[in-house]
């Protein structure tokens, strides 16, 4: 066996085992190379704090975050080349988890927490850091219990499309040669393409395609609106969740524009100016976006979170098994079947962080001066919400790479409002409350869709589980300490969402914050829930699952803009054709199209990631403007929209004939 081989996944990485069948991963579970060690430990730990800082000062400013797993996994590819003993592909996945979690944590903190200072309800740094902390340790412990379900018994009907880039990333890497050189040069090309589509004005990212007259016309009659991102890393997660799951996620996104908006807006439209609650003004008077917003949002959150709670249903069996491996090992000792690549952290351990998380939030909890029933009540909403969309990002992550957060936190918002006001909570202590209770569960969240990402990839890989599980704690406290003092720090400089009648100082929108401020002062003072709505999208999952259909994969596509979904299925159709073409060439060259294809996508999907992560950071600096840039075409919509159309297309016949062409040592 060369060398080239034994760097290579199994032929079976991607694709569901056969009776019988094993995977084995890049490093075989009977080898035990360095893994938790000082240098992995210190560099996760510091480009966890680095990333921290600026996801949250660009979130904050801008709304949008920095993708950190995949770029942390380019650099940790980068240092292992410092050292005299090369670093190795298991010591490069503690550095990409380490890192990763700052993403996760800094995502969660974003969408609530500035809403205090909303609030004008300031509260204390600890509050601040306790609230990032005890989300993602809580997050993380929820997780353990599920790995087994989502990582071993689901391999190869999840794509994990995250997953699969970062372990292209580490493979390719650590495998070097051609392979190397071709991820290369597709994330060259996706950072070059996508920084400077979403950065400037060279041309338009979005398109819409209403300068033809047609499609003008539905929008202004019937509010049917098409939408297109035209950047590669769309591109490329397409590519790699493949065309059955593409079609799926980009049905719920055509269930949307092009029935849902359109049947609220007939029947509204005849309806004059009466204003339908939870809207405040007319559907006559409203833009698709709007009607979106004010009806069809609510409906995706319940498609969601019902199916959650199927996916939470069909993983009990396995959550069950995981529990009695660790009941055997805790009376027997560890079970000598156990591979190194199948052993969690000790479940006396999982159990024993629950309690003292639920101890540390009833504490907190009972510092705000409530009675000790809303302790209860808002303790138990904590847990089962946190524990419950544990298992909506997982399935969300697993299935399209995107962690429904908002709308899982709405939802939480909505719920623990109206039911501690049936405890007699309300007012500023009301609101506190609501708000903090949301920030765990939203920290939770995004913390736990981003570890299964980490412990995917370890499985491909061939890390160790428990390994990964230890140093992801410390990712998480190194990111909520960061993340809380700079959300702290920046409250003092700046003002959180609009500006206020003499404060002198700049605003950051924070505009997640904002609309769940709206939502939870709503809420607080009496408004009636629209159980309608999520009733509907309820009833949308009920219908999926009766079908036998991915009911997660389809709410995310109602959940999500259009705009995403139909790029989604674009890399999905060309996943299929080039797999097609790579089966009937068969043989090496056959395997070798399905590889290169992967390795170009998950290239898109680097490449974009850092041409965003760049894109953003310039957005921190005064001196940027979008117009920096601007070619002479770009606000004519039937030129621009022509141009990165056509270069999108560059980009899939870029992504066809590097799959297919031969490698020279073959």
């Amino acid at each position: 066996m060369t060398e080239l081989e034994t760097k290579s996944l199994s032929a079976n990485a991607y694709q569901p085992l056969k009776d019988g069948e094993i995977y084995t991963p890049l490093v075989p579970p009977g080898s035990a190379p360095p893994e938790v060690t000082w240098r992995a430990v210190l560099w996760g730990t510091l480009l966890c704090i680095i990333f921290s800082v600026a996801s949250a000062y660009s979130a904050l400013k801008v709304g949008q975050g920095m993708e950190a797993a995949i770029p942390i996994s380019i650099l940790a590819i980068g240092l292992a080349r410092v050292y005299r003993r090369r670093s190795t592909v298991l010591e490069n996945m503690i550095i990409t988890g380490m890192g990763g979690a700052s993403a996760a944590v800094v995502s969660g903190a974003v969408f609530t927490l500035p809403a205090l200072y909303i609030l004008h309800l300031d509260p204390h740094p600890l509050q601040t850091v306790f609230i990032c902390l005890t989300g993602g340790c809580l997050g993380v412990l929820f997780l353990i219990p599920l790995r087994r379900y989502f990582v071993r018994e689901m391999h190869g009907k999840f794509p994990f499309p995250e997953a699969t880039a970062i372990t292209e990333v580490l493979v390719t890497g650590e495998k070097g040669g051609t392979q190397a050189k071709l991820l290369l040069q597709a994330t060259v090309i996706a950072a070059i393409y996508d920084f400077f589509v979403t950065t400037f004005h060279v041309w338009k990212e979005y398109l819409n395609f209403q300068f033809v007259p047609v499609l003008r016309s539905l929008a202004d009659r019937g509010r049917m609106v098409f939408n297109f991102d035209a950047v590669g890393f769309i591109l490329g997660l397409g590519y790699v969740m493949g065309l059955r799951i593409a079609m799926i996620f980009c049905a719920g996104g055509i269930l949307v524009n092009f029935v849902l908006v359109p049947m609220i807006w007939f029947i509204g439209s005849h309806m004059g100016d009466t204003t339908v609650y939870p809207a405040t003004i007319p559907i006559s008077h409203m833009a698709a976006s709007d009607i979106y917003r004010s009806y069809v949002r609510l409906i995706a959150v319940g498609a969601i979170a019902t199916a959650g709670l199927a996916g939470l249903l069909k993983s009990l069996r396995v959550i069950a098994g995981s529990f009695g491996i660790a009941l055997h090992a805790f009376r027997h000792g560890e079970a000598p079947q156990m591979e190194r690549t199948d052993r969690d952290i000790p479940i006396v351990t999982i159990l024993l962080g629950v309690v003292l998380g639920t101890i540390a939030v009833a504490t907190f909890f009972g510092f705000l001066h409530v009675s000790w029933t809303v302790v209860a009540v808002g303790l138990a909403l904590t847990l089962l919400f946190a524990f419950f969309f544990t298992t909506v990002a997982a399935n969300a992550i697993a299935t399209t790479a995107n962690n429904p957060a908002s709308g899982m936190t709405l939802l939480t918002v909505i719920v623990s409002a109206v039911v501690l006001l049936k405890f007699g909570l309300s007012g500023t202590t009301g609101m506190f409350f609501v708000m903090a209770l949301a920030g765990m569960v939203c920290v939770a969240l995004c913390a736990s869709g981003q570890f299964i990402t980490d412990l995917k990839a370890g499985y491909w890989i061939g890390s160790t589980p428990a390994a990964q599980e230890k140093v992801k704690f410390i990712g998480v406290v190194a990111s909520a300490i960061t993340a809380g003092l700079t959300i702290v720090l920046l409250a003092k400089a700046f003002q959180f969402g609009e500006a206020a009648p003499g404060d002198l100082r700049q605003v950051l929108v924070a505009p997640q914050a904002s609309a769940l401020k709206a939502v939870v002062s709503g809420f607080m003072s009496g408004q009636p829930v629209a159980y309608m709505l999520f009733g509907i999208g309820a009833m949308i999952t009920v219908v999926l699952e009766m079908l036998g259909l991915s009911s997660m994969v389809f709410a995310l596509g109602i959940y999500l803009p259009l705009q995403l979904t139909t790029p989604i299925l674009c890399g999905g159709f060309l996943s299929h054709l080039v797999n097609k073409r790579g089966e009937k060439i068969g043989g090496e060259h056959g395997k070798s199209i399905r590889e290169r294809g992967i390795i170009i996508a998950s290239g898109l999907m680097a490449g974009g990631a850092l041409g965003g992560v760049v894109g953003a950071a310039l957005r921190l600096f005064h001196w940027y403007r979008e117009d920096l840039i601007t070619t002479p075409f770009y606000s004519n919509d039937l030129v621009s929209q022509s141009v990165s159309g056509l270069f999108f297309v560059g980009l899939c016949v870029y992504v066809w004939f590097g799959s297919l062409k031969k490698e020279k040592e073959m």
